[in-house]
C-alpha cells in the first residue's frame, strides 16, 4: 500500500492532539489496554469525557499542561493506504519541532479553532508548509460544535485564509469543517453539517494523489553505503545501497559516478525481496553497476546528461534550531544526502519575519526559530538542485561539530555568488 507521510500544524489548543487520537480511535487503530489507559487518565483529571489527545501527548509534562512539547509519531493503516502522522507543537517557542515535524511530510492538515479563527500562528505554520514545499494542505476549522454548527462561520474563516494564501506557494489546499472531540467529518461525515458537500478527512487523507509529487525526472541516486558480502557464494558481489532521491532507475542505464566522472551501465538492482527492472523514489535499493569503479558513500549516481549542481558555495533559506545565535563566520558541520563536509557561514542576508512576511536585512545573526536567507561555502563539493525542484538533493542540516546537535535545517535556493 502507498505511504502518505502528514503532520498537523497550527495554534495552542486548537485540536491537534485530539484530532490525531480521533483518527486513531475512529479507525479501530487503538488497543484496548491503550484506550483504558486514557480513560483512567482522564478520569484522575476530572475530565468529563475520554481525553483521545492522551494518545498522543506521551511526555509527563506534555499531559500535565494538556499541550504538546516534543513531535509525537503515530502510526495507522486502512484498506486503502498506511499513515505516519507527526503531530507537532503549536507554541511559538517550538517552532524548531514544527520544522522537524514536517520536513519529510507529503500534507500538512493546519487546525483553526472556529471562534478563534485565523491567527498569527496559523499564519506562521501555514507559511512554514508554504517554505518547505508541502505539496497538500488541509485546512481543518476544528470546534465547529462550539459555533453551533454554522456554515457563515466556516466560510468566513476559509475565505479569510484564502485571502492570506495567495501569498503562499501551495499546489493544492482543501477545507474541512470538523469537531475533533465529536468525531464530526473525521472519519464518517456529519449528520450535523449538511450544508458541506465534501468528503470526511480521513477519505480526503485517503484519496489525495501523491504519486506525482516527487521529481521523476531528473535521476538522482545518493550512495549510502558498499555493499560487500564475505561469504564465499557472494565473494565477487559489490553494490551500492541508498534510496532513490529523484528520477527513474532502470537495469541497463547508462549512468555517471559523481564526482569521478566515470561512466558505466546499470547491471542489476537488488532488494530484500528479490531484483527489479527500475526503481524510484522513495525506493531503497542496492544498484550493481558494469564496470568496477571507485564509488563509496556521499558519492551520487545520475544519468549523464542530466546531472546536479555540483559546487562549493550555495545560497539557502534556513530555520535556526538552537540557543546560541548563528552569526558570520560560524563554522558548522554539513549534512547534504549522504555526503558530510564542513562548512562556512559568509554571510546573512535577512530575517524573515514569518508573520508579515517582511525581510529585515539589517540583522548581524540569526537566533533560535529564526528563518533566514545566508550564504554557505563548504570544504567539499555538494551535488544539488535546488529545494524547488528536489526536496531531498535540495536540502541539508547544519551540525554544531562540538556537541553534534543538529542546529539549523536549510533549503538550497540557487548557488551563491
Amino acid at each position: 500500500m502507498e505511504l502518505l507521510r502528514l503532520a498537523t500544524a497550527g495554534s495552542v489548543d486548537d485540536g491537534k492532539s485530539t484530532l490525531i487520537g480521533r483518527l486513531l480511535y475512529d479507525s479501530k487503530q487503538v488497543y484496548e489496554d491503550q484506550l483504558e489507559s486514557v480513560e483512567r487518565t482522564s478520569m484522575a483529571r476530572g475530565d468529563a469525557y475520554v481525553d483521545l489527545a492522551l494518545l498522543t501527548d506521551g511526555l509527563r509534562a506534555e499531559r500535565e499542561q494538556g499541550i504538546t512539547i516534543d513531535v509525537a509519531y503515530r502510526y495507522f493503516a486502512t484498506p486503502r493506504r498506511k499513515f505516519i502522522v507527526a503531530d507537532t507543537p503549536g507554541h511559538t517557542q517550538h517552532t524548531r519541532n514544527m520544522v522537524t515535524g514536517c520536513s519529510t511530510a507529503d500534507l500538512v492538515v493546519v487546525l483553526v479553532d472556529a471562534r478563534n479563527g485565523i491567527t498569527e500562528q496559523t499564519r506562521r505554520h501555514a507559511f512554514i508548509a508554504s517554505l518547505l514545499r508541502i505539496p497538500h494542505l488541509v485546512i481543518c476549522v476544528n470546534k465547529m460544535d462550539l459555533v453551533a454548527y454554522s456554515q457563515r462561520r466556516f466560510d468566513e474563516i476559509r475565505d479569510e485564509f484564502q485571502e492570506f494564501a495567495t501569498r503562499l506557494e501551495v499546489a493544492d489546499m482543501a477545507f474541512v469543517p470538523i469537531s475533533a472531540l465529536n468525531g464530526d467529518n473525521v472519519v464518517d461525515r456529519s449528520a450535523e453539517m449538511g450544508w458541506y458537500r465534501g468528503t470526511s478527512l480521513l477519505h480526503h487523507l485517503e484519496d489525495v494523489h501523491i504519486a506525482s509529487d516527487r521529481n521523476l525526472i531528473d535521476l538522482r541516486f545518493p550512495v549510502q553505503r558498499v555493499v560487500r558480502p564475505r561469504s564465499e557464494a557472494h565473494h565477487d558481489f559489490r553494490g551500492y545501497a541508498g534510496q532513490v532521491a529523484g528520477g527513474v532507475l532502470e537495469v541497463g542505464d547508462e549512468v555517471l559516478v559523481l564526482p569521478s566522472g566515470f561512466t558505466t551501465t546499470v547491471s542489476s538492482i537488488e532488494t530484500a525481496d528479490g531484483p527489479l527492472s527500475e526503481a524510484f523514489p522513495p525506493m531503497s535499493v542496492v544498484v550493481r553497476l558494469a564496470d568496477e569503479l571507485d564509488v563509496s558513500r556521499g558519492d551520487m549516481i545520475c544519468h549523464p546528461r542530466n546531472q546536479p549542481t555540483i559546487g562549493q558555495d550555495v545560497s539557502a533559506m534556513v530555520c535556526w534550531m538552537a540557543e546560541t545565535p548563528l552569526v558570520v563566520g560560524a563554522k558548522l558541520a554539513v549534512k547534504h544526502t549522504t555526503h558530510w563536509a564542513r562548512g562556512l557561514v559568509r554571510d546573512i542576508h535577512y530575517r524573515l519575519d514569518v508573520n508579515t512576511l517582511h525581510r529585515d536585512p539589517t540583522v548581524e545573526e540569526l537566533r533560535l526559530n529564526d528563518i533566514g536567507r545566508i550564504d554557505l561555502r563548504t570544504t567539499s563539493p555538494l551535488f544539488y538542485d535546488e529545494y524547488r525542484r528536489n526536496r531531498v538533493t535540495g536540502s541539508f542540516v547544519l551540525v554544531d561539530e562540538a556537541t553534534d546537535a543538529t542546529v539549523a535545517a536549510g533549503m538550497i535556493l540557487h548557488p551563491a555568488p
